[in-house]
């Protein structure tokens, strides 16, 4: 893999957590104005579908969507939309840096699905990373010692849990074009976000309505910009860049809502963030060693 494309999938995915983080901000900031949660996640979808098709247009083109994997995408569709309730919840329960800094722990249930549902083999190290990851989570919820909603710290864990698990079921569409999952999971998903949304109908002053569309907008540029990254570079040269989000969750809870991170967030997000990078550079190490042993074999 050539150095070009690994630059091209790194800034890719800057600017993915750029647009994510955005989005996160638009999320709080709506629902500090009186959107509900099915109004954010409604105009989430929503919103993102133009962004969607005009990348599909200008790129591989409307037959690029015919799929012969249907229910594969609803399961995708099925499991990222409960994923986005968590992980909006969060970002409304929590400040922005904390609900950020959870996010971290996305490598670390990618560990426990792997070892508990996929029977993959895990090593001490990757089991002490894992530990370790945990010593970190405790260390900004610190349980007792602070006035972190443990619901919305547990919400925030959830919504890394369901991460974890798009990533897996993603692995049985590998085959399918980046933009085509994008689109599955925009359009299978709007019907059951739109049923909550009909009964939370309210009127907003035209800032707000102008928030709920950015953050489709944001959604979807930070989400075509996150799965093109994945196609140019291997996951072990982008995962480090999505730390940067925590960068960008603290200037936005600092400029819009006047919020800077915990003590207990700044001691514990460095455990955390060492504790995944060590898990994806572990990854990436035995993947290289097994490529090796099959190449010898041959």
């Amino acid at each position: 893999m050539s150095d070009d494309r690994v630059l091209k999938g790194i800034g890719l995915r800057l600017i993915a957590i750029f647009f994510l983080s955005t989005m996160s901000a638009f999320v709080k900031l709506a629902e500090s104005r009186g959107a509900t949660l099915s109004e954010t996640m409604f105009f989430r979808q929503l919103c993102a579908l133009p962004v969607v098709l005009a990348f599909v247009l200008a790129g591989p083109g409307l037959a690029s969507l015919r799929t012969t994997r249907l229910k594969g995408h609803a399961k995708r569709a099925m499991v990222g939309l409960v994923g986005m309730v968590f992980t909006f919840g969060a970002v409304m329960l929590l400040p922005l840096a904390e609900a950020t800094t959870f996010q971290f722990t996305v490598p670390i249930f990618a560990t426990l699905l792997g070892a508990l549902v996929l029977g993959e083999k895990t090593g001490v190290q990757r089991w002490a990373a894992v530990l370790v990851g945990f010593a970190g989570v405790l260390l900004v919820v610190r349980p007792g010692a602070s006035d972190m909603s443990l619901f919305g710290a547990g919400v925030g864990l959830m919504a890394a849990m369901f991460v974890a698990i798009v990533a897996i079921v993603l692995r049985q569409l590998r085959d399918e074009p980046a933009t085509t999952t994008v689109f599955y999971f925009t359009v299978l998903t709007l019907p059951f976000i739109a049923v909550p949304y009909a009964f939370h109908l309210k009127m907003h002053d035209p800032l707000t309505w102008v928030v709920l569309v950015s953050i489709g907008l944001a959604g979807g540029l930070g989400q075509l910009a996150l799965t093109g990254a994945s196609r140019l570079a291997p996951v072990a040269a982008v995962v480090p860049m999505d730390y940067s989000g925590l960068i960008w969750a603290t200037i936005y809870g600092w400029l819009i809502f006047g919020v800077l991170p915990t003590a207990g967030t700044w001691l514990g997000a460095p455990v955390i963030i060492a504790s995944g990078l060590f898990i994806v550079w572990r990854e990436q190490r035995l993947g290289k060693q097994q490529t090796s042993s099959a190449a010898a074999e041959d």
